[in-house]
């Protein structure tokens, strides 16, 4: 596409009215993500740097006390076991042991009370609110097996439940337990993302350092990272040079290189240069912090996965109670004796337990989102997000997602023996260095890669829609494109550049061209391999540029990709993604989340792509830190991995209680199975156990 070297003055407003433009959504995301941050992380007035969220402190907490409450019923039921008739006949030993029934009944009374006191204020809590759960069904399930079993001590006829009782609290403490530790592991990602802020940060003023707390740092302070530190803010480098490690914020494996104008994030570490720093954004406005943000709402926002998980856990309660008295009923009025009823009713009870449920989807969803932020993948929509597997067409915005978004050069070509390549490029850096256009910045990145010192010019002139001129160590120094080539006939060799795709601009040094610079927008490395993955997924791509059709059919043709559509301008981009869904297409559209935000909202799936702090598109579902379009194809696939962990732990939560709730009714009783209390309660605690395990595997899908 011979582009000429257009007016720069009008690209480098172009370029101030996209950033004023992606300001105001920043703004606006900020507004909507930001909001009620208190909640998100809390300052220590003590002096300690924050710790993440009162509610992991408190969660801890629970895990500790459910802990002490399983070991202490459990030392307290090994007697209460040992005494039980029950017990003793099926072992075939015989223990005498004075008022060993009121054993029993002392030791049983503290594990009720004391081991079973989380489930019984549960019950309460779920009663008040009008939503009975878990929690009621085996609140009901002890309080029934302890008021009958207190009876017989005193004077009911029939065969004492202590030791069902007993072995139903430890294991549903050990099965709470084991479920509260696995929902921490799932949170621990998001913790390490709080954590990754320095307490401290060295504040250079008045040409000296000094270490003050991070919570002090204002926009515009200057301050030192040293080697191995972290940066304690975002900024801009001014002076130094070195690698940061970026990888818990951006899931870029590899150290980026930082030099002076370069943006850093706060929370990535330093490597072995030190860097001056001038601080853009600190606290709520941190890019950290707005992906803290970002991945905590994702973790509360409920899909409709989660509703459907819900509303199962709800109607199963209800079955549950109604099949619990419904057996007990219809035992008794079958003649068979109060113990035997109450005894069915009990096992079902137990069996019954939304307890797999309740924790089928939220640990997934846990696990999901959090992992994803490891790996630049920021879920707004969790809907959007499992709904990955459904989509039949991805819509590529092609600049910055397929294509770097920054014209490399391809060729340097010179005309004349008497200069080489490397005196042109320093000679054209003189004057574009006055520049703000794509073409002298292309030029300046390839002459600081090189190592050459750019002269300095005078008598900058623009030449409006060819190029620009100067003066150069005396010498006049013209870089124009083919346009004033034309209109002042110069006689210049043909250009090998590749028609249509790539841009060309001439270099003249006294009205005498000495060579051509040619620049394109080089196609990422990782573009051919994600579209590789799409289609051996199914999923057709289309890539949308508002370029000319050659530079479209270039890039589609080297990707092998299923299509292209070419010069699309950015209001009619949503207009496509109709056209699209009019035919039937489940459609996700990657784009910038500024001049594509409308099609990013009547998208299916909108993905916003940005590389570094660009944490934009309030209209999209998903953001991805990196504008690999690899990631593209891993939050698709990962999306689906999600979806298939969901759907097969409600399918094994449900799944267990159709099979398991007839058996502990006593529906095979004639034929002599029988599932007891106890082993419903075992049962019940090894489908929640299996349900968190398969949750944890998620963290092998992501690619």
């Amino acid at each position: 596409m011979k582009h000429d070297h257009q007016h720069h003055q009008h690209g480098h407003n172009q370029k101030q009215q996209a950033k004023e433009q992606q300001d105001q959504i920043t703004e606006r995301l900020e507004e909507k993500t930001l909001h009620g941050h208190e909640h998100a992380m809390h300052e220590d007035t003590t002096g300690h740097p924050p710790h993440g969220e009162h509610g992991h402190d408190h969660h801890r907490m629970m895990i500790e006390d459910f802990r002490k409450r399983f070991w202490v019923s459990l030392a307290l039921s090994l007697p209460v076991v040992i005494l039980s008739p029950m017990v003793q006949h099926i072992l075939g030993f015989e223990l005498d042991v004075p008022y060993s029934m009121y054993i029993a009944f002392v030791l049983s009374s503290i594990i009720y009370f004391y081991g079973g006191w989380p489930f019984l204020t549960g019950l309460i809590e779920e009663v008040k609110k009008g939503a009975p759960g878990m929690m009621t069904l085996i609140g009901v399930a002890i309080t029934v097996a302890y008021l009958y079993s207190t009876a017989i001590v005193f004077g009911l006829e029939g065969m004492d439940f202590f030791w069902e009782l007993a072995t139903l609290i430890v294991i549903m403490l050990l099965g709470h337990w084991i479920e509260m530790r696995s929902v921490l592991g799932a949170s621990k990602a998001l913790e390490l993302l709080v954590s990754m802020m320095p307490a401290e940060a060295m504040l250079i003023r008045d040409g000296e350092t000094v270490r003050v707390r991070i919570e002090e740092l204002q926009k515009g302070d200057l301050i030192l990272v040293k080697p191995g530190e972290k940066v304690p803010a975002d900024g801009v480098v001014e002076d130094g040079e070195s690698h940061l490690n970026e990888s818990m914020l951006t899931g870029e494996s590899k150290p980026v290189k930082k030099n002076s104008g370069d943006k850093v994030i706060g929370g990535s570490i330093n490597g072995n240069g030190a860097l001056r720093v001038r601080v853009e954004f600190t606290g709520k406005e941190s890019y950290l912090n707005k992906v803290i943000k970002l991945v905590q709402d994702a973790q509360k926002t409920k899909s409709d996965t989660q509703r459907l998980a819900d509303r199962a856990a709800k109607w199963l309660t209800y079955v549950a109670l109604t099949a619990g008295f419904g057996t007990f009923a219809v035992w008794l009025l079958l003649g068979q004796e109060l113990a035997f009823a109450l005894e069915r009713m009990v096992t079902v009870m137990v069996i019954s337990c939304p307890h797999a449920l309740g924790l089928a989807v939220p640990l997934v969803v846990a696990i999901s989102t959090a992992v994803s932020a490891n790996n630049g993948l920021l879920i707004r929509n969790r809907t959007a997000f499992e709904n990955a597997r459904l989509i039949t067409t991805i819509i590529f915005d092609k600049t910055g997602t397929l294509t770097q978004g920054s014209h490399e050069i391809a060729s340097v070509v010179t005309f004349d023996n008497s200069i080489d390549e490397r005196e042109m490029l320093r000679l054209a850096a003189g004057v574009e260095q006055n520049s703000e256009h794509f073409i002298a910045q292309s030029i300046l990145r390839r002459v600081k890669e090189l190592g050459i010192a750019v002269p300095p010019s005078q008598s900058f002139n623009y030449l409006p829609g060819k190029g620009l001129e100067g003066i150069v160590e005396g010498k006049d120094v013209k870089v124009v494109g083919p346009n004033y080539i034309k209109e002042f006939n110069i006689s210049v060799p043909a250009s090998e550049a590749e028609e249509g795709v790539e841009t060309v601009v001439y270099t003249l040094v006294e009205g005498q061209p000495v060579g051509y610079i040619s620049m394109r927008d080089q196609i990422r490395q990782e573009s051919a391999g994600a579209i590789r993955v799409l289609k051996a997924n199914g999923i057709k791509n289309l890539l949308l540029t508002g370029d000319n059709e050659r530079v479209a059919k270039s890039v589609s043709d080297k990707l092998q990709m299923d299509g292209y559509l070419a010069n699309v301008l950015p209001h009619q981009k949503q207009e496509k993604v109709k056209e699209l869904q009019a035919q039937g297409e489940f459609v996700a559209m990657t784009g910038d989340g500024v001049n594509d935000a409308p099609a990013l909202a009547q998208a299916d799936v909108g993905i916003a792509v940005g590389s570094g702090t660009d944490v934009a598109a309030e209209t999209a579902d998903i953001i991805l830190v990196n504008s690999n379009p690899q990631d593209i194809a891993s939050l698709i696939l990962f999306g689906k991995a999600t979806y298939r962990k969901m759907i097969q732990n409600l399918i094994w939560a449900t799944g267990y209680n159709v099979v398991a709730l007839p058996l502990a009714a006593g529906v095979l009783y004639k034929q002599g199975i029988m599932v007891s209390p106890a082993v419903g309660a075992a049962l019940m605690s090894l489908s929640t156990v299996i349900v968190a395990i398969n949750a944890q595997l998620l963290r092998r899908q992501i690619k």
